[in-house]
C-alpha cells in the first residue's frame, strides 16, 4: 500500500511527544532494533519488543518506504548488571553448562531465530552479530577516548559529563534513572561507564581481544552504536528497543553516539544518532515467570507445548497498545486463540468462494472497502494502534454482499501489517496438540463421529460415554461450537 492519507506520527522516547514521520533519506526508512544477548532462551516478554519492531517495519513498508532494518545479536559484553558490575552473561552461561561460549551463543541465536520465524516477523535486513564488529568498536572507542574517556584498572570508562544532555532519554533526575549503576572505584562520575572491558590479570575469557587498553572485550553498549553506525550511518531514523534499555543503555548509547559524531545538545534529536527513539512496555505475569533469573520462565515453546499457537500470542500483544503494559494469562491466550480460529475460519471459507476476483488496483476503492481502509490507515498511523486496526480488520472481515475476491484483497493488505499471516492460515494448523497429551488426533477424529453418529441417533447414553472417553485423555468435546472446531486438547 503506498497511496495512504494519514500522516504517520510516532512516539519519541526523547522528546516524550507524538511527532510526526520524516525519514532522514526521501522514501527510505532505517531502523534499529535491539536484540537479545543469547546466554539463554527469549521469554515471551522479550519477544513482545520484537512484535513491535516487526509492526513498525510493516507499518513503515505499507506506507510505501523502502525498509532497512537491522536487528543486532549480542553475543558477548552483556554483564549480569545493565551497567558495569557482574559477569559477562555468555561466560556464566558457558561455565554454567560446561559449553563452549561459541555453542552457548549459537544454540540461543538458533533458538531465537525460531521464536522469531514462528511468530511470523519478518527477517531484516541484517542481522548483526556483535562478534562480528570487535576491530570496529576498538576503532570506534579510539576515535573518541581522547576526548571522552578516560582508563581506570578495570578498563576504559566513558566520561558522561563531556557530552550535552546526559540521560535525557532517561530522564535521570526524576526518573531515577541512574539509580541500577554501580559504583566502580575511581570512576569520576557515578553514571560513566565502561566502554572496553579489561580481563582481570591472571584470568583468561572464552571472548577477549587485545587492544590498546589491554586484552579483554567491549562493553554492552559500545556494540549498538558501532553496529547501528556501520548498517544505517548517523543519523538514522528509528531506534528500537524494550522500555528498560531506556533507562541505562539507550542513554549511554547516545552519549557514544554524540562523541562520536562531534554533536551537541539533544535539543536536535539527530544528535543522539537517531532522529527517534521507541520504546515497548513490560509484559507482566501475576507469577512474575518474565524473568529469567528463577531458571523457570515463560517461553514461547510453553506455550507451543501447551497447544497454543504462536500467533495466538502475536494477536494478543496486538491487542494492546505497545506503549501500555499488557498482562499475559491463559485466559486472555484462550480468547486471543479463538479470536484468531474466527478470523481463520472466516478467510478460509473466502479463499474457497474468491476464485479469481478483481484486479489488484480495483478493491481499495470498493465503496464499501473504501471507509475502511481509510480507519485502518488512521489507526495504524497514530503511533501503531493495532488494537484499533484489528477492530476495523474484524470489519472487514464481516463484510456482507460484497465480491469474495475484493474482500480477500482486503483482508490480505490490512494482515501484512497485522502480519497474523491470515492468507495461508489453516484451521488444521492452529489445532496444536499439547505434549502431555497421548491420544492421537486419528483417535480423536474416529470418537468425534462416533459421537456425532450415536447422537444424530439420540442415543444420549452412548454420545456421554464418548465424551467421558475423551475427557479422559485430556480431551474436551465441544458440543455446539458455532467455530466447528468439534474438540479442543485441554
Amino acid at each position: 500500500m503506498t497511496d495512504t492519507a494519514a500522516p504517520l506520527v510516532l512516539f519519541n522516547s526523547l522528546t516524550r511527544a507524538l511527532e510526526p514521520f520524516a525519514p532522514v533519506h526521501p522514501g527510505e526508512a532505517r531502523v534499529y532494533s535491539c536484540g537479545p544477548t543469547v546466554y539463554n532462551y527469549p521469554h515471551i516478554g522479550n519477544m513482545r519488543a520484537y512484535v513491535f519492531a516487526d509492526v513498525l517495519g510493516r507499518t513503515l513498508t505499507w506506507k510505501g518506504l523502502k525498509l532497512t532494518h537491522v536487528i543486532n545479536i549480542t553475543d558477548v559484553g552483556h554483564l549480569t548488571d545493565d551497567a558495569d558490575a557482574g559477569e559477562d552473561k555468555l561466560e556464566k552461561a558457558a561455565r554454567a553448562n560446561a559449553q563452549s561460549i561459541w555453542d552457548i551463543a549459537r544454540h540461543y541465536t538458533q533458538a531465537y531465530w525460531a521464536d522469531i520465524a514462528a511468530l511470523n516477523i519478518r527477517q531484516p535486513a541484517h542481522w548483526s552479530i556483535a562478534t562480528d564488529y570487535v576491530p570496529a568498536m576498538i576503532e570506534f572507542a579510539q576515535s573518541i577516548a581522547d576526548k571522552h574517556c578516560y582508563e581506570l584498572p578495570g578498563g576504559l570508562y566513558f566520561d558522561v559529563s563531556t557530552v550535552a544532555d546526559y540521560g535525557r532519554l532517561a530522564r535521570a533526575a526524576t526518573d531515577e534513572g541512574e539509580g541500577r549503576i554501580e559504583q566502580v572505584e575511581g570512576k569520576r562520575h557515578q553514571a560513566d561507564f565502561a566502554i572496553w572491558r579489561k580481563t582481570p590479570a591472571g584470568e583468561t575469557r572464552q571472548m577477549e581481544w587485545d587492544s590498546p587498553w589491554g586484552k579483554g572485550a567491549p562493553g554492552w553498549h559500545l556494540e549498538c552504536s558501532v553496529m547501528s553506525g556501520k548498517l544505517l550511518g548517523f543519523p538514522f531514523d528509528i531506534h528500537t528497543g524494550g522500555i528498560d534499555h531506556r533507562e541505562i543503555h539507550h542513554p549511554n548509547e547516545i552519549a557514544q553516539n554524540q562523541a562520536f559524531c562531534c554533536a551537541g545538545s539533544l535539543s536536535d534529536a539527530a544528535n543522539s544518532g537517531a532522529n527517534v527513539w521507541m520504546h515497548n512496555n513490560f509484559l507482566v505475569e501475576r507469577s512474575g515467570k518474565m524473568s529469567k533469573s528463577s531458571g523457570e520462565f515463560l517461553r514461547l515453546q510453553l506455550l507451543i507445548d501447551k497447544g497454543y499457537h504462536p500467533l495466538a500470542y502475536r494477536l494478543l500483544c496486538l491487542q494492546a497498545h505497545y506503549r501500555s503494559e499488557l498482562e499475559f494469562s491463559w485466559e486472555g491466550l484462550g480468547a486471543a486463540l479463538t479470536r484468531l480460529k474466527r478470523m481463520v475460519m472466516a478467510v478460509s471459507q473466502l479463499r474457497e468462494r474468491a476464485g479469481e476476483g478483481v484486479a489488484a488496483a480495483d478493491w481499495a476503492q470498493h465503496p464499501k472497502v473504501a471507509p475502511l481502509l481509510a480507519r485502518f490507515d488512521a489507526a495504524i498511523s497514530e503511533d501503531l494502534n493495532t488494537a484499533v486496526a484489528l477492530t476495523v480488520l474484524d470489519e472487514v472481515i464481516a463484510l456482507k454482499k460484497i465480491d469474495a475476491g475484493v474482500k480477500l484483497a482486503a483482508i490480505t493488505a490490512l494482515d501484512d501489517v497485522l502480519g497474523l499471516g491470515l492468507a495461508h492460515l489453516t484451521r488444521t494448523d492452529l489445532r496444536l496438540r499439547p505434549v502431555a497429551a497421548t491420544i492421537d488426533e486419528a483417535e480423536i477424529a474416529a470418537i468425534v463421529d462416533q459421537r456425532a453418529a450415536a447422537r444424530a441417533d439420540k442415543d444420549f447414553s452412548l454420545s456421554d460415554a464418548l465424551r467421558d472417553r475423551l475427557a479422559e485423555q485430556g480431551v474436551e468435546a465441544m458440543d455446539g461450537d458455532p467455530l466447528g472446531w468439534d474438540w479442543r486438547l485441554g
